[in-house]
Formats: structure tokens, sequence, C-alpha cells
């Protein structure tokens, strides 16, 4: 089965300067999405699987251009704007890569580079997940939702404050189970992502993975990073710390994770 790991960074950012590449807890916050990609390979050696980086960003390329082990991809323009969905790189860069290799893949995952809390085991679940349901389109990772609206969420409505989901549930464990999608794993079959889905993996069949809840956080703000970083400190020591030992065995060897 061939697989290929598709990591997506662009240049730019709103909230924080050069966050891809921006040191979190001494290393750029992109190697320990690296990192979990080439553990996800190194422990299912039965599967054929190959990594692209896609980025217009020219100093994060070059992180990784001396690395025969990562395929990096320039990307264009057009797919670097600050409203370019993400589905469209996700293509290009199934596209980029199948030409370069002369190979047909037939799943692909991505992995965000802002969700560096993710063990290989999550990948693998996604992965199993999207083989076993033949009806599925893309498989992606999710939490428990820490607000509900069915409960205790509220939006305006022609000048008004009201409840999202209009209902009579008075406890949050009598309301229906929601989920965030944390962006940390997308596991794509390769005809949905040509054929299916052209914009957002919510337009085809889904379904999803539950990860533990390390506190979903967007990075738009120096502070959600400072918070990323707080989180990660703790984490890293406990549940995370293979990855966080990948990467501290490696720090030495450049080019190499």
């Amino acid at each position: 089965m061939n697989i290929l790991i598709t990591v997506c960074g662009r240049a730019g950012s709103t909230g924080v300067k050069n966050k891809n590449i921006r040191n979190f807890l001494g290393f750029p916050l992109i190697n320990y999405t690296v990192a979990a990609a080439n553990l996800f390979k190194k422990e299912n050696p039965n599967y054929n699987i190959d990594l692209s980086i896609n980025s217009d960003s020219e100093e994060l390329l070059n992180m990784f251009n001396k690395n025969k082990d990562i395929i990096c991809i320039e990307r264009p323009t057009e797919l670097a704007q600050q409203n370019s969905p993400k589905v469209p790189v996700i293509r290009y860069s199934l596209n980029y890569v199948e030409k370069k290799l002369n190979k047909i893949y037939d799943y692909i995952i991505d992995l965000d580079i802002t969700s560096p809390l993710r063990k290989t085991v999550d990948i693998e679940n996604a992965l199993k997940k999207a083989i076993s349901n033949l009806q599925t389109d893309v498989v992606f990772s999710v939490v428990h939702s820490r607000r509900n609206p069915y409960f205790n969420m509220v939006e305006e409505q022609n000048g008004k404050i009201k409840k999202i989901i209009s209902s009579d549930f008075v406890t949050r464990q009598q309301a229906p189970q929601v989920y965030d999608m944390n962006a940390s794993i997308y596991c794509y079959k390769r005809n949905s992502l040509i054929n299916v889905l052209k914009n957002s993996p919510l337009e085809g069949n889904y379904d999803i993975v539950l990860m533990k809840d390390t506190a979903v956080i967007d990075i738009d703000s120096e502070e959600d990073f400072k918070l990323m970083e707080v989180l990660g400190e703790y984490f890293f020591k406990d549940e995370f710390n293979e990855l966080y030992r990948y990467i501290n065995n490696i720090k030495t060897l450049p080019n190499k994770i």
C-alpha cells in the first residue's frame, strides 16, 4: 500500500510571524510534525510511505532540501493566499509527487504543523478507519468539545442573542455529544481527493477518530503560541514523550529529522 504524508506550511501568518519554523521548546515547530511522520513510517514498515513538505517559504523548504527522504514542493502563488483552502494544496502535492516518483498512492495523510501534540497511534487509527470504511472520503481527528451548541453556545440572530440550536436540554450530559475538529490529522482516499473534494474535507462523506484532548488551540496570536508551549512542556513529559525523545535523539544530526 502506497501512502503519501503531506505537511503544508504557508509563509505568511496574520497572527504569529513565521510560526511554522519558530522555535517551540527548543526546535522549529514544524520539526514535531515531521518527526511524527517519520515515527509513523518507522513503526509501519509494511506500508510504502513517502513524505512531502509543501510551502511558499524558501526558508522553510531550505531546512529540508538536503534530506533525501523528504520531497520539498514550492507552492504556487495562487495556492499561497491568505484565503486559499488547504485541500487544493494537498491535491497539488499529490499530483506533484506522483509525477516525480511515477507512483500512484492509495491514501494521503495530511499532518498540520500547528498541532505538535500527536501520537503515532493517532495516525494509525485514522488510516485504519479510512481503510475499513469503504464509503468514507476522508477521516479526520477530533477531540471532545468543551462547549455544546445544544446547551451552552449562543449567536447573534437579527440583532438578538439566541441559542445556536434550539433545544430543551438543561444539563451538558443530556445534550448530544459534539466534537471539535482539532486539525491534526486528515486521511484522504486518493480518488476522493482528486474527484470528490474540491476545497473542504466536509464536502464528501467523512468519519472521525478521537484524540486526547490537549486543549484545542489555533495559534493565531503570541499568547496562543506561549500557551501551546506550556501545554507541550507538560504533555511531552508524559503521554507524548516518545515524540520528544525522538527529536532530542536526532538533534545533533542535521537533515535527519
